[in-house]
């Protein structure tokens, strides 16, 4: 009876749910974009006297009580910041609620049908960590895509100087012609710097928000050329040739360790397959390792040891460009 109670109360939260998504998450979400362009253009953003960057404050979430506690540690700030280099629309209080809601229902279901105690924690951990780990996936693509197309907004705002056009009107026309998330960058840069932020301020919160190497080399020319002086063009252009090299280096790379990371995959999936298919073809056999301690106590050996390896392959292969 427990248990068919708890059935019906999950189904009928998520048929609740699933029709409240559909009927206000659209308007919300809109909501929600309209007030973050209107937060960007409004004018000098003024960090906090005990906030250590320099990202934008995001809208309140559905608990805005949550967003200014979680803005006051160093945790929020970092998850603001992941929020806002992901380019997710959501705000930290709501990345603490799918945490904390995911984690119970996964522990709930491993309470429900796991056979052992241990698996109701690692099931809740595993499932808090899905919003975190989607963010990150998110920033990194995100990234990827970035900095795939920088070196082309480079080279059209090389040609714009070239052109005779300053510096702002060719980051506005990079922010015009290129698509996401090159153009929404540079154009939120460029509404900043347009409604009173100085240059150096727009800049220095662009290279926060895009944490990859060649938009801090972008800033930094940029800045020392406003110094000391000569030809932004040429620099750009310079720049623009020296990432598209880094980049190609990086891909060739990439070949050349795939091996490597290959055979790190294999290796971490093999046990794991090869203990299924012998538990398929001879249960009894493979029983003996899971109920005796001894074979309880080569299980957790194993997986500790493959973690580490496969870490370790990862740091071998990995090469800085």
């Amino acid at each position: 009876m427990v248990l068919a109670i708890l059935v019906f109360v999950l189904a009928a939260a998520a048929v609740l749910g699933g029709y409240a998504a559909i009927t206000y998450v659209p308007g919300m979400l809109a909501q929600r974009r309209l007030n973050e362009r209107i937060q960007g253009v409004s004018g000098p953003y003024e960090a906090p006297a005990d906030a250590s960057t320099v990202v934008k404050r995001a809208a309140d979430g559905p608990l805005p009580a949550v967003d200014r506690l979680v803005s006051k540690t160093s945790a929020g700030l970092s998850l603001t910041r992941l929020i806002e280099q992901s380019g997710v629309n959501t705000t930290p209080s709501a990345i603490v609620l799918m945490t904390l809601g995911l984690g119970a229902g996964a522990g709930l279901l491993a309470a429900m049908f796991a056979p052992k105690w241990f698996f109701i924690p690692v099931a809740a951990l595993v499932a808090a960590c899905g919003p975190t780990a989607f963010l990150l996936n998110r920033r990194s693509s995100r990234l990827k895509k970035f900095e795939e197309q920088f070196p082309e907004a480079l080279d059209l705002m090389s040609r714009a100087l070239k052109a005779g056009h300053a510096f702002q009107s060719a980051m506005g026309m990079a922010a015009d012609e290129l698509k996401a998330p090159v153009g929404p960058e540079f154009k939120k840069t460029f509404d900043q710097q347009n409604y009173g932020l100085p240059l150096r301020d727009a800049l220095i919160q662009m290279s926060e928000r895009v944490a990859i190497l060649d938009v801090r080399f972008f800033v930094t020319a940029v800045l020392i050329q406003r110094e000391t002086g000569g030809n932004l063009s040429e620099i750009l252009e310079n720049l623009a040739h020296v990432v598209r090299e880094r980049f190609k280096i990086r891909r060739q790379v990439r070949v050349h360790t795939a091996h490597g990371r290959f055979t790190a995959f294999v290796l971490l999936a093999l046990p794991a397959a090869l203990a299924i298919t012998l538990s398929m073809l001879n249960p009894d056999h493979m029983a003996v390792l899971f109920h005796e301690r001894m074979g309880q106590t080569m299980l957790i050996a194993a997986m500790i040891l493959q973690t580490i390896g496969f870490f370790w392959i990862r740091k071998v292969i990995k090469i800085e460009v």
